[in-house]
């Protein structure tokens, strides 16, 4: 999923070579580096950190973490607090809540004042809990979860592949216009017209998940085979610019039914992120 999770260059899963020694950054990368893009944080209303100058923390088995300079933050928003804890690559991490009004979030903010030697240049950078806050912006664009990582791709295809869907037997969806989605460390992912799926199987969901990459999903459960299999479809109403092909396709985890692409039965992959 990113440059150290999963199957990328120094994930756990990764399974290219170099041509140099990687033993030693394997065992816990950290890598920091600049980003070109606004980033906005907002809490109860107020913008607590607005920053063009934002770093990017790239860290082994965790999703990318914005540092901001400390000059780029609402100071008069944060309140300092004894909670401190101690990351071995790292260092000792100081913390601040952030209070607006008689709203607080707890502990939202760290930073590393005296980082290891080892460790990336983090002096005069804070980070913020990304769930403890309202609302996160790159530039004018709403992101959710977590950041984009720059090295995380997501291509939407038109294809004329025939792709069918079954379970227990019954055919669910059969196309051979599909848009096909392929994104980084997850399998490619096969969107259906809606007019292609029988849509009298399909039960409403009040399920509803975020995606950095591809926006917020809605789910329909399916009943089939004589019983209900929830939430195994969802579909992008809104899906972000950068994938609009997919919108109100309609795409089945693969792990969940039997998928078959021009002909020949696909392996059930191990990963259930949609």
């Amino acid at each position: 999923m990113t440059l150290t999770i999963g199957t990328g260059p120094f994930g756990d899963q990764s399974t290219g070579t170099f041509n140099f020694e990687v033993t030693a950054p394997r065992n816990h990368p950290l890598y920091l580096e600049d980003s070109p893009r606004r980033v906005r944080v907002v809490f109860a209303g107020e913008t607590v950190a607005d920053s063009r100058s934002v770093k990017l923390l790239h860290e082994k088995n965790h999703l990318p973490v914005y540092y901001f300079p400390e000059e780029d933050v609402r100071r008069d928003l944060l309140e300092e607090t004894d909670h401190t804890t101690h990351c071995p690559f790292k260092g000792d991490a100081s913390y601040w809540s952030v209070k607006v009004g008689d709203r607080v979030a707890e502990n939202a903010v760290w930073g590393y004042p005296e980082p290891l030697d080892s460790a990336p240049p983090l002096k005069g950078l804070v980070a913020f809990y990304w769930k403890a806050m309202d609302a996160w912006f790159e530039e004018e664009e709403e992101v959710f979860v977590h950041p984009r990582d720059p090295y995380h791709r997501v291509d939407v295809l038109e294809s004329s592949r025939r792709v069918k869907v079954s379970v227990s037997g019954e055919v669910l969806a059969e196309t051979d216009r599909p848009k096909v989605l392929f994104e980084t460390g997850l399998p490619p992912r096969y969107y259906i017209p809606p007019e292609d799926v029988r849509r009298e199987a399909l039960r409403p969901s009040e399920k509803e998940t975020r995606c950095p990459y591809k926006g917020v999903a809605s789910y329909y459960s399916v009943e089939a085979g004589g019983e209900l299999l929830e939430d195994i479809v969802w579909y992008y109403p809104e899906p972000i610019p950068a994938v609009a092909g997919i919108v109100d396709h309609l795409c089945f985890f693969n792990e969940k039914v039997d998928l078959e692409v021009d002909g020949e039965r696909q392996k059930k992959p191990r990963t259930q992120w949609s």
